[in-house]
């Protein structure tokens, strides 16, 4: 009997498939940004109070995630909160407070997207319904590019989750928005939703206004600096809403057809929102779509797992801001994605040149 045939090397072959089926397979690189999204900070309406109605995360939450390995944060804000009256200058003092929590994510070296929380709205009036036009989204946008022009470690997430509205008259918003973001001199990279909640199970599919997949191909850049965002969930109607993840095999196809799409069309995807409950099933359904993100670097930016946050309460399913000390399951399968080997530092620059 050969030495290859051995009872030892039998058995160390089998210990090694199981380290890389755990890691999600030691040739797997990690994508560019791997992160959470830090929630709190959109809570509550416009007016409220600071630390009764919303808050930014606090420097021990995003301590946890950083010693975690996470490397990036989305972060939601309310745009009515950070400019009370359109085409007025930034409230002061609420830019302050953002500034102060990218301030907080930077010490943990860690990178920033910017994401007003809105659905595409501004006191539910829809962009591009007077007083909400195209012109005074993009006005918003010129005011708070210039806030962080440059900074590259700060990405501008357009807008959460647009809907209600077709995917032909967001593009021409979106556009406007990256046109006056780009004059500004802000070279900073620009994340762009579709229509629809950005559902990618739905990206494909034609609707009033055309089909993302179609019409979302419409974008302009100068400096062709951006990535296509889209969410997905792992419940029966891909909401988030469920603690069931009948949609495991749902969201993997989903996340596979976005790959395809976006070599088809040589450009970048970054998933946004994704999350599952603790069961065991619906971990291994996330460890399956974060796996195919790291095999195909090429075209996945990265990911922003949803949720975590100080005020999120231990009992909301897709959670994993910690308590007690104790982790969330979910956990095991975003620990492993993030153990990865890093992704090429040439292919992540944020800025162009």
């Amino acid at each position: 009997m050969s030495d290859k045939s051995s009872p030892r090397r039998r058995l160390a072959a089998a210990v090694l498939a199981t380290i890389l089926l755990q890691a999600g397979g030691a040739s797997a690189q990690g994508t560019c940004l791997q992160g959470i999204n830090l929630s709190g900070a959109e809570f509550g309406e416009r007016g409220g109070e600071v630390f009764k109605a919303y808050a930014y995360p606090s420097e021990e939450t995003i301590a946890y995630f950083a010693k975690k390995g996470f490397n990036t944060v989305r972060l939601p804000f309310l745009w009515e909160r950070l400019q009370p009256e359109l085409g007025k200058p930034l409230d002061e003092a609420e830019l302050q407070r953002l500034k102060d929590a990218v301030e907080l994510l930077r010490k943990q070296h860690l990178t920033i997207i910017l994401d007003p929380h809105n659905y595409a709205h501004y006191d539910k009036v829809m962009i591009g319904t007077p007083p909400v036009t195209d012109t005074a989204f993009a006005e918003f946008w010129a005011r708070l590019a210039i806030e962080f022009s440059n900074q590259e470690d700060v990405i501008f997430g357009l807008m959460n989750e647009p809907y209600d509205i077709g995917a032909d008259a967001w593009l021409k918003a979106a556009n406007a928005a990256i046109r006056t973001v780009r004059a500004t001199g802000a070279n900073n990279l620009i994340l762009v939703p579709g229509t629809r909640f950005t559902g990618a199970h739905s990206w494909q599919a034609d609707a009033p206004g055309g089909a993302n997949g179609t019409v979302m191909l419409g974008v302009r850049d100068p400096r062709k600096n951006y990535a296509y965002e889209v969410h997905q969930y792992f419940d029966q109607d891909s909401s988030g809403m469920h603690a069931e993840c009948s949609g495991n095999d749902s969201a993997l196809n989903a996340v596979t057809a976005m790959t395809d799409w976006a070599k088809k069309n040589n450009t970048r995807v970054f998933l946004g929102e994704f999350g599952v409950s603790q069961d065991k099933a619906c971990v291994a359904g996330l460890g399956r779509v974060l796996n195919h993100m790291q095999a195909n670097p090429d075209v996945w930016l990265g990911w922003t797992y949803w949720v975590a946050g100080d005020w999120w309460p231990e009992t909301e399913t897709l959670n994993v801001q910690p308590r007690n000390g104790k982790d969330r399951q979910q956990m095991t399968a975003l620990e492993n994605a993030i153990k990865a080997p890093p992704a090429d530092k040439a292919k992540c620059k944020t800025l162009v040149d």
